[in-house]
């Protein structure tokens, strides 16, 4: 039997790896843009919104200009501004809490579950005072968050799902994105549905809300005349071009999806012996949900070292996220402090991204694998 070619080096992510016919029908998406003229809201991006909407299972998709404008233009939808308080985790991309910030309004924090890295139920209400105006869980890593009781404990209050690195995962049957009164996706290049640049979107099963994001997408313009402007807005539209690559895409995401679990699966199985001896702790995917793997993510103790060793190994990796919300610096005046949410604390002292996108091999898969067991067996 031929050996299989042990793999010198294995990446974090390889965005050239797509088979030869995606390439060539991305190529002619964006070559009939260009034949169109039409590169700024085209009529592809309509054809983009109704599969998106589609594949959520939403009534309303709008195609904005990245997940961070998803996230403020959805805020702003709901009118969110100064003196409001919008509850989100502490342990999430900067965007989760700075379209907050950037609304003149105040991010206050929840702590996490630790096995899924999601907003804990039990911290929301201690959270939430009569200024809170949102609550903003997020689907971290490909994971939905605990939505049931953290609408029961939300009550009347708005929740605005961070679905950016969650597309194509459920609770309970359904998909993210309908789960809140608005959702804001992320089409950033490195995520599992990823445009060519910038892009986004925000879902909602409210007319209303969706036609205020429609609005404000475009400066706050009206639907029907140019130029007469009834509120303030910003420029949220998608490229057109960003429209046809996503477009090509979609039908790909479902198997790329399955093979994503798949290598989360089989990671679990080489790590399983390191697990049992304590010395790794896997992702944790909870009852009722599918978990799309959009990061892969670890906790190990020494993680700095361990990283620093895979590294020497060929083996890359990432840390999302090494310091909290409430500890950066930027927050400052929120008046946190260290101790304040001991578990996003302490996540980001352990969590190390292994390699993970569809087109790794078995054989990179393996590779990792051994190197990591390798690592923290390293007293």
């Amino acid at each position: 039997m031929r050996a299989v070619k042990r793999p010198a080096t294995v990446p974090l992510l390889d965005l050239t790896r797509y088979d030869d016919g995606l390439k060539r029908e991305i190529a002619s998406s964006v070559e009939d843009v260009f034949a169109s003229g039409r590169f700024i809201l085209g009529p592809v991006n309509g054809s983009f919104e109704k599969a998106f909407a589609d594949l959520v299972g939403a009534r309303h998709a709008l195609a904005v200009s990245s997940g961070t404008d998803a996230l403020l233009v959805a805020l702003m939808a709901l009118g969110i501004g100064p003196g409001d308080e919008v509850v989100t985790s502490p342990f999430s991309f900067f965007a989760s809490a700075g379209v907050v910030a950037r609304l003149c309004a105040k991010p206050v924090f929840a702590d996490i579950d630790p096995a899924t890295f999601n907003l804990d139920p039990d911290h929301l209400g201690r959270a939430i005072t009569p200024r809170t105006k949102a609550v903003m869980p997020v689907h971290l890593y490909g994971q939905s968050a605990d939505m049931d009781p953290l609408r029961e404990v939300a009550g009347e209050i708005p929740i605005v799902e961070d679905a950016c690195q969650a597309v194509g995962a459920t609770y309970r049957g359904r998909k993210v994105g309908v789960l809140g009164r608005l959702a804001a996706f992320s089409f950033y290049p490195t995520k599992n549905l990823g445009a060519a640049g910038d892009a986004g979107a925000v879902t909602t099963d409210d007319d209303e809300l969706a036609r205020l994001v429609r609005t404000l997408r475009m400066h706050g313009e009206g639907e029907t005349e140019r130029y007469y402007h009834a509120r303030v807005g910003g420029n949220f539209r998608m490229d057109t071009l960003q429209a046809a690559v996503l477009l090509a895409k979609l039908p790909q995401l479902e198997k790329w999806t399955d093979r994503r679990i798949a290598i989360a699966t089989r990671y679990g199985e080489l790590l399983w012996d390191a697990e049992v001896a304590g010395r790794i702790v896997v992702p944790a995917v909870a009852a009722g949900r599918r978990h799309v793997f959009h990061q892969y993510v670890v906790r190990v103790r020494e993680r700095d070292r361990v990283r620093a060793r895979l590294a020497e190994r060929g083996i890359s990796t990432a840390i999302f996220y090494p310091v909290p919300f409430h500890l950066q610096e930027c927050f400052g005046d929120l008046g946190y402090r260290e101790g304040d949410f001991p578990q996003a604390e302490k996540a980001a002292k352990e969590v190390l991204a292994l390699p993970m996108f569809p087109q790794l091999t078995d054989a990179e898969i393996e590779r990792v694998a051994e190197e990591l067991i390798a690592a923290v067996a390293v007293a």
